[in-house]
Formats: C-alpha cells, sequence, structure tokens
C-alpha cells in the first residue's frame, strides 16, 4: 500500500529540514538499505527537491514502497535531530513530530526498539564508510594518472585522463556519459549540474591548449541548446595570455587544470565543490578559470 499523499509530504519536509550537510543525507539514506546509486542520484540539488525527486524514483521501483516505509521508520524513531549543524533545529524538530502524527492518525505501525543514539551511530558508521571507499577509490584514481604521466603515448594518457573522469564523476554520484562521437563533432564526456547540460573536452597534450582549441571547444558547446555549458580540462594547464582571451565576456566554459584535478585527487577539496566554486567565480566575476589552489591557500 502506497504511503499517503501527506505523509509523503512530511518525509520531504524532514529530510529538507533535519540535516545540513548532504553527507549525512546520504548516509542516512543508506542506513535504511537503499544503495548509493539510488541514494545519491540527486545529491547535486537542494535537500527538498532530492528528497522529493528520491520518493518519486522509489514509486517507479519495484521494492520502493520498502524503502519508503523504511525512510518513514528511521525518521520516526528519531527523537533527536540527527545533523547538529541544521539551520533551524525547532523547525526540524516540529517537522520529525508533525511527522510521527500524521503515522500514528494513518494507522501505520513504526517500530520503536531501537534508540535515538543508534540511530544517529548507524548514520555515522555509513558516513565512515561513503568516506573510507571514498578515499581507496581517489587512491586508485591518482594511481592511473601517475601511470599515465609516465607515457610517452600522448593519445593514451588522454584516454586514461577521460577514464579518470569517469570513474570520478562516478564516485561523487553525478551520471557522467563516457565519450561518443557525433557525425562531425568527438565529446569527451557529458554530465548534468544543477539544471545545466554540460559537455567535456579532456586535454592531455605535450603543451597546454592555444586559443584556437578553447575557442573550438566553445563552438562546440554553442551548437547545442542554450542550457548547455562546457568543461575543458587540461592536465598541462592553461597560458595566462590564453585565458585573458576568454574573461569579462559573455561564455559558457569552465576550465580545470591538472593542478586542479590533484587537489580533487589528493582529497583537499570535492569535485562538486571545485566545480561549485568555478561556476560561482564564472557568474559573478566572468573568469572561466579560477586555480582551485587560490581557494585553497
Amino acid at each position: 500500500m502506497a504511503l499517503p499523499y501527506e505523509i509523503r509530504k512530511q518525509i520531504i519536509q524532514c529530510i529538507g529540514t533535519c540535516f545540513h550537510y548532504k553527507d549525512n543525507v546520504e548516509a542516512f539514506l543508506m542506513s535504511c538499505e537503499l544503495n548509493r546509486k539510488v541514494a545519491s542520484r540527486h545529491k547535486d540539488e537542494k535537500k527538498f527537491v532530492w528528497a522529493r525527486l528520491l520518493m518519486d524514483d522509489l514509486d517507479n521501483d519495484p521494492n520502493g514502497e520498502i524503502y519508503q516505509r523504511r525512510i518513514l521508520t528511521e525518521l520516526c524513531k528519531m527523537r533527536k535531530l540527527p545533523d547538529n549543524d541544521a539551520p533551524n533545529p525547532s523547525a526540524g524538530l516540529d517537522a520529525l513530530r508533525r511527522l510521527k502524527e500524521l503515522a500514528f492518525e494513518n494507522g501505520i505501525i513504526v517500530e520503536e526498539n531501537k534508540t535515538n543514539a543508534k540511530i544517529r551511530k548507524q548514520i555515522a558508521q555509513e558516513k565512515n564508510k561513503i568516506a573510507e571507499e571514498r578515499s581507496a577509490e581517489l587512491v586508485k584514481l591518482k594511481q592511473t594518472v601517475y601511470s599515465a604521466f609516465a607515457n610517452q603515448d600522448r593519445q593514451g594518457a588522454g584516454y586514461a585522463l577521460e577514464d579518470v573522469l569517469m570513474r570520478l564523476f562516478a564516485l561523487e554520484g553525478i551520471e557522467y556519459r563516457k565519450p561518443y562521437k557525433l557525425e562531425t563533432q568527438q565529446i569527451d564526456g557529458h554530465f548534468k549540474y544543477e539544471g545545466f547540460d554540460y559537455l567535456v573536452e579532456a586535454k592531455w597534450e605535450n603543451d597546454p591548449p592555444n586559443e584556437q582549441k578553447i575557442g573550438g571547444f566553445e563552438r562546440k558547446v554553442n551548437t547545442k541548446l542554450d542550457s548547455t555549458r562546457g568543461m575543458f580540462f587540461s592536465m598541462n594547464g592553461f597560458r595566462r595570455e590564453v585565458v585573458q582571451t576568454f574573461e569579462g565576456k559573455k561564455g559558457n566554459i569552465i576550465l580545470f587544470s591538472g593542478e586542479d584535478l590533484m587537489h580533487i585527487l589528493e582529497g583537499r577539496i570535492s569535485l562538486r565543490e571545485a566545480i561549485q566554486i568555478k561556476i560561482e567565480k564564472a557568474a559573478q566575476e566572468g573568469k572561466p578559470y579560477t586555480p582551485i589552489t587560490s581557494i585553497l591557500s
């Protein structure tokens, strides 16, 4: 039996108000036995939107009702907020109380055999597990990059970079399309982020890309819908004078250097954080390239 609409709506309210950090939301969902791909599919959205889209996804899952009830059960077991940094604690507690009232009024029995402390411990364990798995995968990705540095075949190094990017985006829970060809274009990758489509160009050549190469990619992006942007990865970085030709004017591309990528693989900043910083700098200051080093220093 599907959950009543008012309970679904209140679950979304609880997830949006009881948590502050998105990793804690992901850990909570995984503690409800959702696999990571399902739990993190909409992680780049705002928490309320993420929760709503998740409930919609579960509607189309053969076992979705079971997972929805597990989420309901685990939320109703909470006596304290699972995230001490929730922006509005009173609103979060009110949302939990209302959810419990609705569950009782609708005759949905929620087991109370676990304490809130145990639930918080389970969420913490899942969060630690996520962090450990992420760290292990980042080590593997770094090894792939180091091996490619020693590869004299630049085309082979380029393929290695494409593989690293595909695995890195998967690690962040961002759906990523591997390289594909159109009739007259080669696209090195594609992903969606905050309502925009991003085409990817991945270069690992002996020299930094010149203005013509970056401009050619920009024109490629411009042949797609207005909601399409471009992300250009160059392992050998960018010459300052080339970057300057793309500054201070209307554009739709963002630049990532090999140094930026290594900061991510070293765990100093997440891919999502790096993308967000670069988007904000491009939007607010007209800078297509903001070195991550300048943010971390």
